[in-house]
């Protein structure tokens, strides 16, 4: 038998469309709000990932495209002169056919945490254990399965430091000023699982209320062992390292190797979207509802990131970073831009 096709999903696709204009862009040019991008603040994020250690560029990536070209596209934008941005761009990428799809949010949470264990800030916060060793589930790590393996870099409120494993990296802030950058280090190996689809499930929140927000406030209305058992329904276990060369005034390292832009990166399925590609973004505002139509990167993976379509947007830090992120679950239509063959730019 035949898939069959929701009246959801049909209405789903349609409104991307819709709000990308309709547009089925060949050039950059034609992308819908391309004219009104801020073409200096879009090409910023790009030489950031040019620069990145562990470039991978897009030479596994779709439609063939050799790494000589994404390093020739480098090149070139490092030249680019003031003014000359819209040009480049223009000139010197191609796009890939729209993908309908979900965008979600993150961000970088600031926390309240110690250096030593105390009554309101019982949770230890990980680095990851030796390599091979055999990873036990959430459940068995928080009952002590990896004590003097996986050793204690900080502690906070337990749902605190669940919510800086789900979002990956986070500033830890001490009672003396200081501030702990971690950033994500490895994980157990076992599946993610929401825990917001988990109170859908059951009942406790309905489905269109759903958000980060609704699930902390779940959690701070529930009794300490029901919040603690909800967090253990999954099982996936986030690790951490110290990044202590950041500056405050940049995110946090994204898989790419360079820190992450607020508003501008993007984490991605990275079998589908080559790491470091600039990506135009048509979706809308989670708050107010005002078109978003942006150049973002694929700076970023994450757990709950797959499909050609799914993308998860960096917000920035602090609360008003978490006021976007939370709520952020809408259509959106993601193209990719790739780098045209040295030839070919030369002609445009």
């Amino acid at each position: 038998m035949g898939r069959r096709r929701h009246p959801w999903r049909r209405l789903f696709h349609a409104w991307v469309l819709l709000l990308a204009g309709g547009a089925a862009a060949q050039d950059l040019a034609a992308l819908p709000g391309w004219a009104e991008e801020d073409a200096a603040a879009a090409l910023r994020p790009f030489l950031a990932s040019c620069r990145a250690p562990a470039w991978r560029g897009a030479a596994d990536g779709p439609g063939g495209d050799r790494a000589a070209d994404w390093a020739a596209a480098c090149a070139e934008a490092a030249a680019v002169p003031a003014g000359g941005e819209r040009a480049f761009l223009e000139r010197r990428f191609r796009l890939l056919p729209a993908a309908a799809g979900l965008l979600t949010g993150y961000y970088e949470p600031e926390l309240s945490g110690r250096l030593a264990p105390d009554a309101a800030h019982p949770a230890p916060l990980r680095g990851p254990p030796p390599e091979g060793t055999v990873m036990p589930d959430r459940a068995a790590i928080e009952a002590g399965a990896l004590e003097g393996l996986a050793p204690h870099l900080a502690y906070a409120d337990p749902v605190e430091a669940f919510f800086l494993q789900v979002q990956g990296s986070g500033r830890v802030l001490l009672p003396d000023g200081g501030v702990l950058r971690l950033g994500h280090a490895g994980q157990n190996g076992h599946p993610y699982r929401a825990i917001g689809r988990v109170l859908i499930e059951r009942g406790a929140v309905a489905r269109e209320a759903m958000s980060m927000q609704a699930i902390r406030g779940w959690l701070a209305a529930a009794p300490p062992g029901e919040a603690a058992a909800l967090l253990r329904t999954n099982p996936s276990y986030i690790f951490f390292r110290r990044q202590e060369a950041l500056r405050p005034d940049e995110g946090p390292i994204g898989t790419l190797g360079v820190p992450l832009t607020p508003g501008r990166s993007l984490a991605v399925d990275a079998a589908h979207v080559p790491l470091g590609a600039p990506v135009w973004l048509v979706t809308r505002d989670p708050l107010d509802g005002t078109p978003i139509r942006r150049l973002v990167h694929a700076q970023d993976t994450g757990g709950a990131i797959r499909g050609p379509g799914r993308g998860d947007l960096f917000w920035g830090w602090g609360a008003a970073a978490a006021a976007k992120a939370g709520p952020m679950r809408a259509p959106a239509a993601l193209w990719v831009l790739l780098p045209r063959t040295a030839d070919a730019s030369s002609r445009q």
